[in-house]
């Protein structure tokens, strides 16, 4: 029991992702982690879900289990979590934009209406899943003006790069927002609280 204290001490999971904001929220609760970024094709693995008209709820879900399971390939033994986001308007998936003309454009298709974010989590041990959930929240954005709009993205490009939907809500894009509802931490991509009551509940970390 000592020996496992001290193995959880030094480390409470990977983490299958490259994004800084989920390993910033994971830190900052408290846990230690290893970043581990998987080489996953995210693309092709959407195309073939969207052709066989997966939900997006399926699409988010199935992402964040490739990302954990290939990392999982390397690290049987850990806890290994993968995580995903996807935004869906009106039955349309978004991806993060290549260009900042590509960014206006996403911004324009969402002005003036409601999207969901799905943030999907799983985490692998074992070489299998033992836990996942997927969150959803709905952002509403405001009619702002064209002249805003190019504004926002000359200022915030290339950071907006790296965010579906071409926003960061903790950062200068809450300001296109009327309305929102739902988990801050589904926003930024992590269901957070559902993850840490899970690694309370199987004693991973101290509750």
């Amino acid at each position: 029991m000592v020996f496992r204290d001290f193995i959880h001490m030094i480390l409470d999971l990977i983490l299958a992702s490259g994004s800084e904001i989920r390993a910033d929220l994971l830190r900052a609760a408290g846990l230690v982690i290893q970043i581990e970024s998987p080489k996953v094709d995210e693309i092709a693995i959407r195309q073939a879900l969207e052709l066989d008209q997966a939900s997006p709820r399926d699409i988010a879900d199935t992402l964040a289990e490739s990302k954990a399971q290939k990392i999982a390939r390397k690290f049987p033994q850990a806890l290994v979590l993968g995580c995903d986001q996807v935004l869906d308007l009106d039955g349309a998936l978004l991806s993060k934009p290549a260009t900042a003309d590509q960014a206006r454009e996403q911004l324009t298709q969402l002005r003036g209406k409601t999207h969901r974010l799905l943030s999907a989590a799983v985490l692998y041990q074992n070489a299998e899943p033992i836990w996942r959930h997927v969150s959803t929240a709905r952002l509403t954005m405001r009619d702002f003006s064209d002249d805003y709009l190019d504004q926002y993205v000359a200022r915030n490009w290339p950071d907006i790069g790296s965010s579906v939907g071409s926003y960061k809500l903790e950062k200068e894009g809450v300001r296109l927002f009327s309305q929102i509802q739902g988990d801050h931490f589904t926003i930024l991509g992590l269901p957070l609280l559902e993850l840490l009551n899970y690694l309370t509940l199987r004693g991973v970390i101290a509750g």
